[in-house]
């Protein structure tokens, strides 16, 4: 039995360089300070300045628009006016001018006729070919027309009947036979112009016979529009522009008759023209085509400036994360320990605030069945006046599990140490697995002694 004393007590003094020591907090004035965590003692601890590190500005950008408001560009300039309906065409004809005999006038040529078999045409001297016995003058510019051996005899303003009268009166004064007879040969003083939306344009002369409105056209081929709705004849004479329109034309007949004058001119025009208005909207159509290209093309080359960006940007936010991933950057760490599911070291985030609790589960908070919930510490130093280094150790006591809601609101400062305490059962287990194993072996030495 004093053997067995005696061995019990050699194995415990000879353990005792060699038994389980674990780490715990004690409050040693000066040096630690122990503060219970409590609403009030975590809003002082947050109360330390501390600017969480930034995210660099890539992680900020987006890859936006056109650099320089970029657009479709110039539209080419329409080159035709859109063509507007006139709501109704008014009739202001012009009034109807009386019948009168015709006047020769300026340019006109005149023929003087003889008998075929008289002997006193050969009296004339020139003034009748022999050969056809038939001569023609044109009337000058001073109205007269030049007889050879009789002179000059004015004739523009009369009529044939006054013509033949002055020619016979200067006949009989140079002692020639006056048997002869006077006509037009060609009219050329007195023309109406017709021009506008007509087959051929043309100059209509106006003769012995009156010149209507309808003869006239026709002369010119008749009207060519494709739009009679909205064509019109229009009749500028003397200083006053007059208007039909076509469709009033073609259902009254007496305006069809209606007489010409000497210097009229007839113009067919359109308010409306249908081939001009065709255009003008087809011509519409292609630059709406035209703009619309334009955006796609816009879209497109904007679409490929943001892709490059954007992969620009995602380029340089992959280099950060690899430079983080293999330690390359700058980080501010809070230390697990103690009975933590793994101890680790927990970095700060960028741009925020971590909590205790952040940091705690972050690796799987304590182990539950070494860890003991009633000694949960951060340990944080600081330097005081003197360049004493200090520790406070912040007590969270979560036997009661509501305190946890107290670890969700104290900020993590850097290179603060989470430490959590093992339970007075773990560390009892711990100093008996130490000794068994030196019990069985000095036991067996003595007992082979």
């Amino acid at each position: 039995m004093k053997k067995l004393v005696a061995l019990a007590v050699t194995v415990l003094l000879s353990g005792c360089g060699a038994a389980y020591i674990s780490s715990k907090v004690s409050d040693d004035p000066g040096k630690v300070t122990i503060v219970p965590l409590t609403a009030a003692t975590v809003s002082s601890a947050n109360q330390s300045s501390y600017s969480p590190r930034t995210l660099p500005s890539v992680f900020f950008a987006n890859a936006g628009g056109p650099a320089g408001g970029r657009g479709i560009g110039a539209t080419p300039p329409a080159s035709l006016d859109q063509e507007v309906r006139p709501t109704r065409l008014t009739l202001n004809a012009p009034p109807q001018v009386a019948v009168q005999a015709y006047t020769i006038g300026i340019g006109d040529v005149l023929l003087l006729a003889t008998r075929g078999n008289a002997s006193t045409v050969e009296e004339l001297s020139g003034l009748l070919a022999a050969q056809n016995r038939r001569q023609g003058y044109t009337v000058q510019d001073d109205g007269a027309i030049a007889i050879p051996e009789v002179g000059r005899v004015p004739v523009a303003g009369r009529t044939l009947e006054e013509a033949e009268a002055a020619l016979f009166q200067r006949l009989v004064e140079n002692q020639i036979d006056p048997s002869f007879s006077v006509e037009i040969a060609e009219f050329n003083s007195k023309r109406v112009a017709i021009g506008g939306a007509v087959a051929q344009p043309t100059v209509v002369p106006i003769t012995l016979t009156t010149l209507t409105l309808d003869e006239a056209l026709s002369a010119a081929g008749g009207i060519s529009t494709t739009d009679l709705d909205y064509a019109s004849i229009r009749i500028y004479r003397a200083g006053t522009l007059y208007q039909i329109p076509v469709q009033d034309y073609l259902k009254r007949p007496q305006l069809q008759k209606l007489r010409l004058t000497a210097d009229d001119s007839v113009f067919v025009d359109t308010e409306y023209e249908l081939s001009r208005a065709q255009a003008y909207f087809a011509e519409q159509i292609q630059l709406a085509e035209y703009k619309q290209r334009a955006r796609e093309n816009a879209l497109a080359e904007l679409t490929a400036e943001v892709d490059l960006r954007r992969a620009a940007l995602n380029e340089a936010r992959a280099n950060f994360r690899d430079r983080v991933e293999f330690d390359g950057v700058d980080r501010d760490y809070v230390y697990l320990t103690g009975e933590v599911t793994k101890p680790s070291r927990f970095p700060l985030p960028f741009g925020r605030q971590a909590s205790l609790a952040d940091a705690l589960y972050s690796e799987g908070g304590f182990d539950n069945q070494t860890g003991n919930p009633a000694q949960i510490y951060v340990l944080r130093g600081a330097t005081d006046g003197a360049g004493t280094e200090t520790v406070t150790a912040l007590h969270l006591n979560a036997r009661n599990a509501a305190n946890l809601v107290l670890a969700t609101r104290l900020e993590m400062r850097p290179n603060d140490i989470v430490f959590v305490a093992e339970q007075p059962i773990t560390r009892w287990n711990r100093v008996v697995q130490q000794i068994v194993p030196s019990l069985l072996t000095s036991g067996a030495g003595l007992a082979s002694q």
